[in-house]
């Protein structure tokens, strides 16, 4: 920390600094709490930010902050301490760090001003305002309002009655201890991968611990997001472990279940994979509608309207959060019934539970698009085609069909091919030629649904479409191929499949685009594997060969979007952000 005697001495010192830092601007009469300073000065997924009296860049924007400081110093004078406008700007804009921040906005650096709350943070300029600010900064308790904050605004009953209360308390027991979310976010995958293990031992002592050690892993989940909020840790590897293994420790514990229930004589490897299929369907749906509408331009339609009076009841909300069975009330179901129930009873009770959710969130969505009718703009469509995951066979259709047009033909046609797809793995006779003709249709009809650009009112239902065809037939002609072991096969394959589809989510959330289309390609797209699944089917009919294939198909396609995926993760490019989005 050094003083500058004024605005010149400070560039003076800013260009002195290693260009590889953060440099931060504060006023000398600066009074406000310390964790105002924080929220303003410390937090690593902004360039810049700003709180008033302080100013922060980090190296990527440490050029327009020089170039700002240069230009405030070039018209009030090198010698000023503070930059009198002739407008009458608000307060915290009369300071040089306000004045920069208003200089860095208008040069096109976006800067971020965090909500600071009942946070003091001021720069007084007389007796009476020094009084009221050192009035707020006593009556204001930093800590208690630093722990409020580290717990996320909108979360599941669940989560936010039994979790929370002191959960946030651990997560400064970490802080304190200079843990890092990472650290407790591989606590809680290790946690869960022990509680899986001792859900696979099929014992009663097995599962009761299992339902224990579920319970933990969830509160060091919550830990993980309250640490990096409190302390301000925020990191590309944070994201892509947050955003990544809530859903391996979920799979994961599926997994160990039903192998528990084969030890103790009975194979719910169907009722895993379906409920595995299901709840991956289901975010899809949540996905694909956030993005087709994160910009669309258009009236909120009665449904949300209606939808946003209800928040404001309080009941409301939260039997709204708990019907959805986010992942809180979820793992506490699962937990329980674990412990005193079976296997085949947790399966059940997922299956129900989340196809009442399912239908619940997919026919509100399906009410906002029809009376909404927003116009979709070229980042949804370009999104919407991402998660459609389209491989080169429907690449190559779409280039050579004309785009079909109408509101509703993208779904309409993704619909047919999903029928026709899983129809034909369901009835049709196990490897008979004919399923291999179902899949060629398939692969024609997922062409001509993306051959133009999904910006219909019911587009974004085309990626959920694809998921459901893809993991639902790869489930079907494991079931009925009466192959030892062939589920659990499509189990893993389905599960890498289902890694590279939320990969491509939370890099599109990042603001960084979908993985390379060269990824994309080598495994094939989503018609291509359903397409090489059925046709494996077809050629290993009832033989032990099939579980091999499918077993050598799920690690080549894990091996290739994980290196993939860890590669980018770890990369400068990725985005510092934790997942702070759907409840599932």
């Amino acid at each position: 920390m050094q003083t500058a005697a004024d605005a010149g001495d400070a560039a003076t010192l800013l260009a002195a600094v290693p260009a590889g830092r953060r440099v931060a601007l504060v006023d000398p009469r600066f009074v406000g709490h310390v964790h105002a300073l924080r929220l303003g000065l410390t937090d690593p997924r902004f360039s810049a930010a700003t709180v008033p009296g302080a100013l922060t860049a980090l190296p990527e924007a440490r050029g327009a902050l020089l170039r700002a400081l240069h230009r405030t110093t070039a018209a009030v004078g090198a010698g000023a301490p503070v930059v009198e406008p002739d407008a009458d700007p608000a307060p915290e804009d009369r300071t040089v760090p306000g004045r920069i921040a208003v200089a860095l906005e208008a040069e096109g650096t976006p800067v971020q001003r965090p909500a600071l709350g009942s946070l003091v943070a001021a720069v007084p300029t007389d007796p009476e305002q020094q009084a009221a600010a050192e009035a707020g900064l006593a009556s204001v308790d930093d800590e208690a309002v630093r722990l409020r904050n580290a717990v996320k605004a909108h979360d599941g009953f669940f989560t936010t009655y039994c979790i929370s209360p002191y959960s946030r308390y651990i997560a400064r027991w970490c802080a304190r201890r200079n843990l890092t979310p990472n650290q407790v976010t591989t606590a809680s995958l290790i946690t869960a991968l022990i509680a899986a293990g001792s859900a696979a031992t099929g014992t009663r002592g097995g599962y009761v611990a299992a339902g224990i050690l579920l319970l933990v892993s969830f509160v060091l989940d919550c830990t993980d997001g309250q640490l990096a909020r409190y302390s301000l840790q925020y990191s590309t590897m944070g994201a892509w472990l947050d955003a990544t293994f809530d859903r391996a420790k979920e799979y994961a514990y599926y997994a160990g279940l039903a192998i528990g229930a084969v030890r103790g004589g009975d194979d719910v490897w169907v009722l895993a994979l379906g409920a595995m299929v299901l709840q991956a369907c289901r975010h899809v749906v949540d996905f694909s509608f956030n993005e087709a509408n994160h910009d669309a331009v258009a009236n909120t339609s009665p449904t949300a309207a209606l939808s946003d009076k209800l928040d404001n009841v309080g009941w409301t909300v939260w039997v709204r959060r708990m019907i959805v069975l986010p992942i809180g009330e979820r793992w506490a179901m699962i937990a329980v019934l674990t412990a005193l129930t079976t296997p085949r009873i947790v399966f059940y009770a997922l299956l129900v539970g989340c196809s009442l959710a399912a239908c619940y969130t997919t026919a509100g969505r399906l009410l906002r698009s029809l009376t909404r009718r927003a116009s979709r703009t070229d980042r949804a469509a370009q999104a919407l085609a991402d998660l459609a995951d389209s491989g080169p066979l429907a690449q190559a259709v779409g280039a050579v069909a004309p785009g079909l047009r109408g509101a509703f033909t993208a779904p309409a046609v993704a619909l047919l091919g999903t029928l026709v797809m899983i129809g034909g793995a369901l009835f049709l006779p196990y490897g008979s030629p004919l399923t291999v003709a179902a899949a060629g249709v398939y692969v024609v009809l997922s062409g001509l649904a993306v051959a133009r650009p999904l910006k219909g009112a019911l587009d974004w239902l085309v990626p959920p479409f694809f998921r459901a065809a893809e993991y639902v037939t790869i489930l079907v002609l494991a079931a009925r191929s009466d192959v030892p072991h062939a589920v659990p096969a499509a189990f893993g394959l389905v599960s890498a499949v289902a890694y590279h589809h939320y990969d491509t989510v939370y890099r599109i959330r990042g603001g960084t685009g979908a993985p390379p289309q060269w990824l994309v390609r080598t495994i094939g797209g989503h018609e291509g594997r359903t397409a090489l699944v059925v046709v494996l089917a077809a050629v290993l009919t009832h033989t032990s060969g099939f579980t091999t294939a499918l077993t050598a198909l799920a690690v080549a396609v894990a091996l290739v979007v994980l290196v993939e995926s860890i590669r980018f993760w770890v990369s400068s490019s990725a985005p510092a952000v934790h997942d702070e989005g759907e409840l599932a």
